[in-house]
């Protein structure tokens, strides 16, 4: 059967070559991006459908939630991958911290706008993560927008632990009704994922550290193994995964009760039952 795939942040890095991974002729694949020249470019080469949308304006993640559940009558997977490290403090346009936006706060609007269509189609739903919540995070569930304190790495790690949490609560909230969720962590790639953040971030990620780091396709490598293979009988979901297995992350980003608070605390912050 012909699937539908999603595949958020897909312009570069993990995302693109994603989308390289997973193009089939049989399938519809959908690739969606902020550059227009670069999610263009991969859209063409893998003759794939494309949409843009800039993740720090929730009007946008709004309008292509509903372009996705007007064009496709089905999506078999949503890859919430779009995200990076960002540099001073920054409020976006709905007057959120930027990495909380562009990592959590809009993946998490987007998939539950589209909650109903995932149901139908029993989708899969990867979120990516990174070991980065584990040494970078200071989380606090009442400062998510970095008011009282604010550094670039913890803002990142704490987004990350977000996606794993997020990943925790969809899968209670719908696993019953259909919907496999996973977390994962791609490994150190070499992309341009810190392109907004300080210097030393961009220097650890930067190109004369690359020949250190994975590629971008071996930073996708799990991801497509989520998206190929059967939940339920080839992983389980629910869990946050690295290499693909089952991996533990911290203490806090395995409490359920801070995955509801996060989830309520959202759904509030952009107007979602």
């Amino acid at each position: 059967m012909s699937r539908t795939i999603v595949i958020t942040g897909a312009s570069d890095g993990i995302g693109a070559a994603a989308a390289t991974m997973l193009a089939n002729p049989g399938d519809t694949l959908v690739v969606v991006g902020r550059s227009a020249q670069k999610t263009q470019a991969v859209a063409k080469e893998l003759e794939a459908d494309f949409f843009l949308a800039d993740f720090t304006d929730l009007a946008q993640v709004r309008g292509l939630a509903e372009k996705l559940g007007n064009k496709y009558p089905r999506i078999d997977v949503l890859a919430n991958n779009a995200g990076g490290i960002m540099g001073a403090r920054e409020l976006t346009v709905d007057g959120h911290e930027k990495t909380f936006q562009v990592n959590h706060l809009a993946p998490f609007l987007l998939t539950t706008l589209l909650i109903e269509k995932l149901v139908a189609s029993r989708a899969t739903v990867i979120n990516t993560s990174s070991m980065a919540h584990r040494i970078m995070a200071k989380y606090d569930i009442d400062d998510l927008d970095a008011v009282k304190k604010y550094s670039a790495n913890a803002a990142y790690g704490n987004a990350k632990l977000d996606n794993i949490l997020f990943t925790i609560e969809l899968q209670r909230r719908y696993g019953d009704h259909g919907v496999s969720a996973a977390a994962f962590h791609p490994g150190v790639v070499g992309s341009g994922f810190s392109a907004e953040s300080n210097r030393v971030t961009k220097f650890m990620y930067g190109s004369l550290m690359r020949r250190f780091m994975l590629t971008p396709a071996q930073g996708a490598d799990t991801l497509v193994w989520l998206a190929t293979t059967v939940p339920g009988e080839d992983w389980e979901p629910g869990k946050y995964y690295a290499k693909r297995k089952v991996a533990t992350p911290t203490r806090t980003a395995q409490d359920p009760a801070l995955a509801r608070q996060l989830w309520d605390r959202s759904a509030a912050m952009v107007a979602v039952k």
